[in-house]
């Protein structure tokens, strides 16, 4: 049943904004509101449910609030339903709320990319292999921050999609964009800096192709745990920041608490940059 259509009789008056954004919330994530589709006018939505304009604007702002729709001035809302975005604002909050540390996450990264290597060594065709390989070769051919960042993302996006797990391909595409986001940040826009991190890392790159190539899942995970291994102590030669692994842990979290607190906000307005693949 549309908004259009939803019976006025349906709506409990002590729970109505509630009932609103459940009702909404369902047809959005059950597809009868797709991605990018306008909701009905305000005027509209609330003769519909026979509620008045501060209740229907309660509930526009709770859907925005949670990354379902986008709600401008003058004109109607608009659905921006994205997995990848609900996903980074679910994750991004449970980070900053449990005050994970950066070396906790990356290492997850390393488990879930590990993971995604063995799947795409069991199901993927040749024609993604040679993708994957074609991004790994891209990796170091960038030369500025900004080719460097996408080469790398693009290069474990393709890893994760080849996996034929959407969920896993979902996780991973987000908590890659931290890890480049931390990289980056301390790297201060140099890419010298993160090439530092990106550069001495290509032969793992190419294990892991090689790998899944050969259909030798329990390698490809295996490489793909030695480079995510890597990773922190790079990411911390960047800045200087120490051999000490406390320090070292400090400031990484630091990093990674502001990059997610400047690059997923409130409403599910993300300023990460969208994968080529999505």
């Amino acid at each position: 049943m549309s908004a259009s259509q939803k019976s006025s009789s349906a709506i409990r008056r002590e729970r109505a904004a509630d009932q609103i954004i459940e009702d909404l919330r369902s047809q959005i994530l059950g597809g009868a509101l797709p991605d990018g589709s306008r909701l009905p006018s305000e005027r509209e939505l609330a003769t519909n449910y026979d509620v008045s304009g501060p209740t229907v604007r309660e509930a526009v702002r709770v859907l925005t609030a949670m990354g379902l729709v986008n709600a401008r001035n003058g004109n109607r809302s608009t659905v921006t339903a994205q997995g990848d975005t609900l996903l980074a604002m679910s994750i991004a909050s449970v980070v900053q709320f449990e005050r994970v540390r950066a070396r906790e996450v990356l290492g997850l990264l390393g488990t879930l990319n590990g993971y995604a290597a063995e799947l795409a060594a069991e199901h993927a065709d040749s024609d993604e292999i040679a993708r994957l390989r074609e991004a790994a070769g891209a990796v170091p051919r960038a030369n500025s921050v900004e080719s460097s960042a996408a080469a790398v993302r693009d290069f474990f996006a393709v890893l994760s999609e080849i996996s034929h797990n959407p969920l896993l391909a979902s996780l991973c595409r987000f908590i890659t964009e931290m890890q480049i986001g931390l990289a980056v940040r301390l790297s201060g826009g140099e890419a010298g800096g993160l090439g530092r991190i990106a550069g001495p890392l290509n032969t793992e790159r190419m294990r892991i192709v090689a790998a899944v190539a050969a259909r030798d899942s329990r390698r490809a995970s295996a490489a793909v745990h030695d480079h995510h291994r890597q990773v922190p102590e790079r990411i911390a030669e960047i800045r200087e920041i120490g051999s000490r692994p406390h320090a070292q842990d400090s400031t990484l979290t630091e990093a990674l608490t502001a990059w997610l607190r400047s690059n997923v906000t409130i409403g599910g307005q993300t300023t990460m940059p969208r994968s080529t693949l999505s």
